[in-house]
């Protein structure tokens, strides 16, 4: 009876999972089924063709059966795990909604309408088809192999949303085949100083995937984005910002951030997305979450192992979730702040700022004990190490001194352990505490000042951020208040500079750059090396955020061809600042008046750069625009501008300028040509001199003439016989051969005197 009730029980059990295995199979069909509805429909057991054999690459990654819903419900997750900012205020974050989704393995279709006044291409010109990745999803049963969906990778040439220009490689998409024919892609870099919020910096690209009009998609898609981060140490990391079409941001994890697409390994962001819209990489700090039991918990933080937060066991009634940021605080940013005011004089260091979020309806029952770096003065630290030496110089024995037998390693603990015992400062440690978004001072909280620069203290209150200020002296708490807020704004700003560059080949061209100070003469040669060449016009040092744009206008006889053809004066040149990102605007510029600076060689103008915060730009339908440019102010720098003179060539007939003159006595302009045609340049100057013809006539004639000798000396003698009285008392000929007699042609003297004899006659004749 037992045998007979176990074998019944083993073939109840081969039953049930023969049946499993079989709806495996029909849920995996019935993806399937779903996933290839908008394609073509075939015999599903002919063998599938592409579409394109050139451009797709077959590559195969195994899927066990029992691992489909799992990893459906894993990738939602992966979407929903959001970070939030700490500036709530300014994005509104919301993670995707993805727990929404059945848990039945199908995926989810979402059908996308695009407005009509869109200007959308063909997919042929948006998707350009660089890679080709066959992701083949398998199911083992027993042995066989049946394949489920076809995932491809493609590249999307994107277009620039001013210049109509494709840009490649702008973004990587891996879906299903088929969905990635109907998606489109978008430069947005216009949006970047609305992509980023507090201490974020852009590290990438802002693009805009689109799905054609009435096109299904079939989600989760996977976008991989490029970036080119330069600055992240231990107190930073990447994510992806998503902004969807209501303008909420949710950021996601990275799966990977190093991959090879296009040919090239390189730095790439790659995410699971359910929905689409903006995308960026952000770098931004590194947050650490963490849960609280109530048995307590002591946790060092990754970020900076000195960093140390002991809960006690009962610090909460229920296990809470934390999360912690670090803000570095360093030696120049500090001096750069105490510069600006002599009351901060008195501040030797700070700690880095830490940003602390507990859940608000669960308020601390026991204190928490915090240990962060605050160093030393350092000053102080050296005089009274030089002081010490000194005096055991002069006060210890001989005898008194290590013995030199000891092992080098036991004499260096002792040196070690005697000075780190001497090393405690007595200098002020003051904690501060922000809540909602005001800083105070925590006079109820003792410091206690550890070795190796390192403070702790005991909270019973949760706070939002946290500082530790060392003094030398005491300073008032609004003083110390006031240090704290320039210090959490200046740790998001940076020092930047405005330089203009040409090129000798584009003199009506300038490159306008917002270059971080601290790579200015790097990035200088880099522009060098482009071909731009000459001294670089460059502005004093500025204070820019992340996001801050620099508006851009112009003053005196220069403009830009941008802002002459704008009827409206609605859009101006403008640059949107990125520390890590190339801050580049080309500029064509123009003359406003041709004839203005009629005494230089050149146009001469001014660019003026007004600069726009984050807080004071808005939406305005799908482009930022400052909230009201009636509020910018100065220009935070001026710099000068000149363009050359274009070579103008003025073809008048003489006659139109100089009046015949038919009088006996007068000089005939035969006459007067045919003297212009004998003089050198030599001789014409002296007979400017001896004419006594003003230096602004002179002037007037070489810009009339132009560089002919000829053209010159006939205007010269024009001119001069313009001015003579009408009655004389020596007659006109005469007065010019006594000037050319001066000049040293006396025989050009008599030869005019008889030529104008001769003409004389012929006139008396008629």
């Amino acid at each position: 009876m037992c045998l007979s009730v176990g074998e019944d029980i083993e073939n109840i059990m081969d039953k049930l999972n023969t049946v499993i295995t079989k709806l495996d199979e029909e849920i995996l069909k019935l993806c399937a089924e779903e996933a290839s509805a908008p394609l073509e429909t075939r015999d599903p057991k002919a063998p599938k063709q592409p579409e394109d054999n050139n451009n797709h690459l077959s590559s195969h990654d195994a899927l066990e059966s029992d691992s489909g819903h799992k990893q459906d419900v894993e990738d939602r997750d992966d979407q929903s795990h959001t970070m939030p900012s700490p500036d709530s205020e300014q994005t509104s974050h919301s993670s995707v909604d993805c727990n929404n989704a059945k848990e039945t393995g199908k995926e989810l279709v979402v059908k996308i309408q695009v407005s009509e006044n869109e200007n959308c291409n063909s997919p042929e010109s948006q998707t350009n088809f660089l890679e080709t990745e066959n992701d083949t999803n398998r199911v083992n049963d027993k042995g066989k192999e049946k394949t489920n969906i076809g995932w491809i990778t493609v590249g999307l040439t994107g277009e620039q949303e001013d210049s109509h220009s494709d840009v490649p490689d702008t973004c990587f998409i891996r879906a299903p085949m088929g969905v990635a024919e109907v998606l489109r892609c978008e430069v947005a870099d216009t949006l970047s100083c609305l992509m980023v919020t507090a201490s974020e910096e852009l590290v990438s690209r802002v693009i805009r995937v689109k799905v054609q009009d009435g096109a299904d998609v079939h989600f989760p898609v996977i976008v991989i984005v490029p970036f080119c981060a330069r600055y992240r140490g231990s107190y930073r990391d990447v994510a992806v910002k998503i902004v969807d079409g209501e303008r909420r941001a949710s950021y996601v994890t990275p799966v990977t951030t190093e991959g090879m697409y296009g040919g090239q390994r390189s730095s790439f962001a790659e995410v699971r997305v359910y929905s689409l819209g903006l995308f960026a990489v952000v770098s931004c700090l590194k947050r650490e979450n963490y849960t609280v039991p109530t048995k307590g918990l002591s946790l060092k933080l990754p970020m900076d192992p000195r960093i140390c937060l002991n809960y006690l066991p009962g610090s909460f009634t229920a296990p809470v979730i934390a999360q912690t940021m670090i803000q570095p605080v360093d030696a120049v940013l500090l001096a750069a702040v105490k510069s600006r005011s002599d009351a901060y004089h008195s501040v030797v260091s700070t700690s880095p700022l830490l940003y602390l979020t507990h859940p608000s309806s669960q308020p601390l029952r026991r204190p928490l004990t915090l240990t962060l770096p605050c160093p030393p003065n350092p000053k102080k630290k050296r005089h009274t190490r030089g002081q010490r030496e000194e005096q055991d110089h002069q006060t210890r024995p001989v005898s008194a001194s290590p013995p030199l037998d000891q092992p080098a390693s036991h004499r260096r603990r002792v040196l070690v352990a005697s000075v780190k015992s001497k090393e405690m400062s007595n200098d002020l440690l003051i904690v501060l505490g922000s809540r909602d978004k005001q800083w105070g001072v925590l006079d109820e909280v003792t410091v206690r000042n550890q070795q190796n620069g390192l403070v702790s203290f005991e909270l019973t209150e949760n706070f939002d951020r946290l500082l530790v200020v060392r003094l030398l002296s005491p300073l008032q708490p609004c003083r110390i208040t006031s240090l704290a807020k320039e210090l959490e704004e200046s740790v998001c700003c940076h020092a930047a500079t405005v330089v203009l560059q040409r090129r000798q080949d584009e003199p009506h061209a300038v490159l306008v750059a917002a270059l971080p100070s601290r790579d200015l003469g790097w990035e200088l040669s880099k522009l060098r090396a482009q071909g731009f060449s000459g001294l670089p016009e460059t502005s004093a040092e500025i204070s820019m955020c992340e996001g801050d744009q620099l508006l851009l206008r112009f003053s005196g006889n220069i403009t830009s061809t941008g802002t002459q053809n704008d009827q409206h004066d609605v859009s101006h040149e403008r640059i949107t600042f990125h520390s890590q990102q190339k801050n580049h605007l080309l500029v064509y510029l123009t003359e406003v008046d041709p004839f203005g600076n009629y005494s230089s060689p050149h146009y001469k103008g001014t660019a003026m750069f007004y600069k726009v915060t984050r807080s004071q730009l808005g939406w305005r339908g799908d482009r930022p625009v400052p909230m009201d440019t009636k509020l910018l102010g100065e220009p935070v720098c001026k710099l000068s501008l000149t363009l050359p003179k274009k070579v103008r060539t003025i073809n008048r007939p003489i006659t139109a300028r100089v009046k015949l003159w038919e009088e006996t006595d007068s000089l005939s302009d035969s006459l007067l040509l045919w003297l212009s045609g004998e003089l050198s340049e030599e001789e014409v100057a002296l007979l400017v001199l001896s004419l006594r013809l003003r230096r602004s006539a002179a002037q007037l004639v070489k810009l009339r003439a132009g560089d002919s000798l000829s053209t010159q000396a006939f205007h010269v003698l024009a001119m001069w016989r313009r001015g003579l009285p009408a009655a004389t008392h020596q007659p006109k000929a005469s007065q010019l051969a006594h000037c050319l007699a001066k000049s040293g042609r006396p025989d050009l003297a008599r030869e005019l005197l008889l030529r104008q004899a001769a003409t004389t006659r012929q006139g008396l004749l008629k």
